[in-house]
């Protein structure tokens, strides 16, 4: 598996507008470096434990993503140096979030998940459950929170048509709640969707973020 070659080739293929979150999830700190030398700076993690050490272990200017569905009871390990927390999908966790920002003085990007795949495994809120969150005064008095946009995963299908349907429709809610609660800012920015199996079709459809694991480093070793 040439990490490298596999980053670069990647890269070629994506408009500039699309940041590239590379899945490092179980794998090791040599392959970490390996996408790190050819210039990736961006890499996802869904342990806090794993992602507390990497972080300890690795170069500073790495910018971590959690991308599992955080506990709220480790949020705390990971507030003073994540990037962005994925997965959000309750007013619960964004005040812990909030709390633990503000212990480390500093504002913590999230994107709010949505559940758009048709496999009911998956978490996330739906377009009025944001609505009650984004539309609450509990949500306004936060200060140390910045919700930077959306994400979600389509259903795991070969159905193509399926899969574009599920992701125009988190663009269709990133577009809706961009004019309903931030048009006066340019922060509400990222459309996180788009895996290793279908983030061509995720890009066409408006994506700013994939998540890719296993087409850079290989299958996943548990």
């Amino acid at each position: 598996m040439d990490i490298g070659k596999n980053i670069l080739e990647l890269k070629k293929q994506l408009p500039e507008t699309v940041s590239l979150v590379a899945v490092s999830k179980t794998k090791p700190n040599e392959d970490i470096l390996a996408a790190y030398e050819v210039g990736q700076r961006i890499f996802g993690e869904n342990k806090v434990q794993d992602l507390t050490r990497k972080y300890e272990e690795l170069p500073k200017d790495i910018e971590w993503h959690f991308i599992g569905h955080p506990q709220t009871n480790k949020v705390k390990y990971i507030a003073s140096f994540v990037g962005l927390i994925h997965g959000v999908d309750s007013l619960k966790l964004l005040k812990i979030i909030d709390k633990e920002a503000e212990k480390n003085q500093r504002k913590i990007r999230c994107l709010l998940q949505f559940h758009i795949a048709r496999e009911s495994t998956k978490f996330g809120l739906d377009e009025p459950e944001a609505d009650g969150i984004l539309s609450s005064d509990e949500f306004k008095d936060l200060k140390h929170v910045q919700v930077a946009g959306v994400m979600g995963m389509a259903t795991y299908t070969d159905d193509h048509d399926q899969i574009r349907n599920e992701f125009r429709t988190l663009r269709n809610i990133f577009t809706s709640l961009k004019n309903k609660y931030f048009s006066d800012t340019n922060t509400f920015c990222e459309i996180s969707m788009g895996m290793s199996d279908d983030y061509p079709i995720a890009v066409e459809e408006g994506s700013t973020m994939i998540r890719v694991g296993s087409k850079i480093f290989g299958e996943r070793n548990y």
